[in-house]
């Protein structure tokens, strides 16, 4: 059995790298469909100055796709080195949208992006324009897979457990592409991944605005970018919903997290607005709650109710007892895999499987014919997550999801009546609101994958199963060098950013191996 330790250790790692790396996917998601935007008005219009809007984000964006891919690479080892039971267990289906992502979407998008920066004099104005569609393709395409994987984990489609194998396998491709919370979770992590871009690209205009630079590239960048914004929030809030609608019924157990519901209530359900949640105590020692509001939320209607942790503890409780012979009898097929009385048992129990690797975690010695009631008491407990991070996570998200959307509204208002650059508080603001997007799209992930526990793949493999044997000093080791290596990933970023933004994009008026102004005329 894993020591404890370390799996909290390896949860610990692997979150510290995915949170950093996805630091840089939503801004390129939203960067490639931006610059392709601006590219397409200089291609339809032959305006020099979209030219010059495109070569400059493209140049940022070229930044934060290196440090991503960096990043990135490094994250997905982890299955191999650090959850190998889990890369054993699920890598049949788990890996199979991994490898798509690969071949499909990765390479599109490494192989093109070269070609986007630095094909400018080699491609004419429509291969260009090509060729920066597939780099926006691309990157969502990746997206697309990654999400469908991420899916599989959260409501596993289109896969069974094989006895004789010891393996889930993929059992329908179309299943798992078409997992429901594949599908709404897409959507809306790529359209967070527009907003963080338009936010990014808002910022950074006004920035120049506010120093009068550049005015004629900030003030078009500064528009479009506000346009995207709008729209890409509002598709983000109402998608929002439709992922919590999908996940209420995929996953209750994340959704009592996500609203510290302890206790069953009769229809209309209140919701908590704020609440102080006690996981031992199993209550909210202070809440506000808006009545009736849950229900509409979740149900969509008045009359609907949802099972709170009390309700969920109880039918936890059962499964575990069910799901027991179903790992005993997995213990037998795995020296004898043509038992038979072995085999029908697992049938019978299968359903329940992963509940009865979860009380497997407090069984004596993992001898299961040992577990107490207590024990499996222990066990239906943690099948409720973490609720104050996952509570406070959501809404912290949902908070900024709103201020952006008020931001965009005003900001787009602003800028089609052409007086942003008068309004310098407003300037001000948009520069401040960079890391807003970035931060609504990290507790995102703290509310989908803290609000998955005690599950790595849910309701069928238990976390503190999933993790490799390795020491204690091992996991600190590495630990402690990810997030150096990843410390410095994040300062170089900003060093190559900051750089290139206080650089500023070329200016027209310059020719090819001169020195730009310091300043560009105001209008």
């Amino acid at each position: 059995m894993v020591d404890d330790l370390v799996v909290d250790l390896s949860r610990l790692q692997f979150a510290a790298t995915a949170l950093y790396h996805f630091l840089f996917v939503p801004l390129t998601l939203g960067l490639t469909v931006l610059i392709a935007t601006m590219e397409t008005v200089y291609v339809t219009t032959g305006r020099e100055v979209y030219r010059r809007m495109t070569q400059f984000w493209g140049k940022l964006l070229l930044i934060n796709f290196a440090l991503g891919v960096a990043t990135g690479l490094t994250m997905e080892f982890q299955f191999g080195t650090n959850w190998s039971f889990y890369s054993s267990f699920v890598g049949d289906a788990f890996g199979t949208a991994l490898a798509i992502e690969g071949l499909m979407a990765f390479f599109m998008e490494a192989t093109f992006i070269g070609l986007m920066v630095f094909g400018w004099d080699k491609l004419t104005k429509m291969q260009h324009l090509v060729v920066t569609y597939l780099v926006a393709l691309g990157s969502n395409l990746s997206a697309l897979w990654i999400l469908v994987a991420n899916s599989f984990m959260q409501s596993p489609k289109g896969a069974s457990f094989n006895p004789v194998t010891m393996r889930m396998e993929l059992t329908s491709f179309f299943d798992m592409f078409f997992n429901p919370d594949a599908q709404a979770k897409f959507v809306h992590t790529v359209l967070a991944g527009y907003v963080t871009a338009a936010i990014f690209v808002c910022g950074i205009s006004a920035f120049y605005m506010l120093r009068s630079r550049h005015m004629e590239i900030a003030k078009r960048s500064f528009r479009i970018a506000a346009l995207f914004g709008v729209l890409g929030t509002g598709g983000v809030l109402t998608l929002g919903d439709a992922l919590g609608f999908v996940g209420a019924h995929a996953q209750p157990t994340k959704l009592v997290a996500m609203e510290a519901l302890w206790k069953t209530e009769e229809a209309p359900m209140s919701f908590n607005a704020v609440a102080i949640p006690l996981q031992d105590e199993q209550k909210n020692i202070w809440a506000i709650k808006i009545p009736a509001m849950l229900s509409i939320l979740v149900t969509h209607s008045l009359d609907g109710t949802l099972p709170a942790a009390d309700v969920l503890e109880e039918q936890a409780k059962v499964r575990v007892k069910n799901g027991i012979p179903a790992v005993m009898a997995m213990q037998v097929l795995s020296t004898d895999p043509t038992n038979a009385e072995a085999l029908a048992q697992f049938e019978q129990h299968k359903a329940d499987m992963g509940y009865g690797f979860l009380v497997q975690r407090y069984a004596p010695d993992g001898d299961l014919t040992r577990v107490t009631e207590a024990d499996i008491a222990k066990a239906a407990r943690d099948t409720i997550p973490e609720v104050w991070v996952v509570f406070w996570a959501f809404r912290m998200m949902v908070g900024l999801g709103l201020l952006m959307l008020g931001f965009f509204v005003l900001a787009f208002i602003l800028t089609l009546t052409n007086t942003v650059q008068n309004y310098r508080w407003f300037l001000r603001a948009s520069v401040w609101m960079i890391p807003v997007p970035f931060i609504a799209c990290e507790m995102g992930w703290l509310v989908a994958e803290v609000g998955r526990q005690p599950w790595t793949v849910f309701e069928i493999l238990p976390t503190w199963l999933s993790a490799s044997t390795h020491s204690v000093t091992y996991m600190a080791v590495s630990l402690a060098g990810f997030v150096l290596l990843y410390t410095i990933f994040a300062i170089i970023e900003m060093f190559l950013m900051v750089h290139f933004i206080r650089k500023g994009p070329e200016d027209a008026s310059v020719e090819p191996g001169s020195v730009a102004p310091v300043t560009s005329p105001a209008y």
